[in-house]
């Protein structure tokens, strides 16, 4: 099985210049835990709930622009790679988000959880 049966369509996004409480509102409603920074129509950044809880443990203002503490130029993966090889590299980095791309495009964020359950499906 390949990512390309994982995907759930458009990630959920946000500009470089929302504001880190706006960000946090969207996740909570959308019940995401990253967020894909689109600047121009380019995938720029990722704010994630961890880059939120550092946010607030560093007592930084909540109206500073996602830019200021986004992962810029994140790490991506194609849509064709299998779902094993996704799983190997989320644990041989620690990240729990995964940009999927298609020919350099973004076009979803699969979850930890969500290759969890498709190799527990099996």
């Amino acid at each position: 099985m390949n990512l390309s049966e994982l995907v759930p369509g458009p990630p959920i996004s946000c500009s470089p210049t929302t504001t880190a409480k706006a960000a946090a509102r969207l996740m909570e409603a959308e019940h995401v835990g990253s967020i894909a920074v689109i600047d121009d129509d380019q995938f720029v950044g990722l704010v994630t709930d961890r880059d939120m809880v550092q946010l607030v443990a560093n007592a930084t203002d909540a109206n500073v622009p996602v830019s200021t503490f986004m992962t810029q130029q994140p790490d991506t993966v194609d849509i064709d790679t299998e779902v094993e090889d996704a799983a190997d590299w989320l644990n041989a980095t620690g990240y729990r988000h995964l940009p999927v791309t298609r020919n350099g495009k973004l076009i979803g964020m699969i979850s930890i959880k969500d290759l969890l359950w498709a190799i527990a499906g099996q």
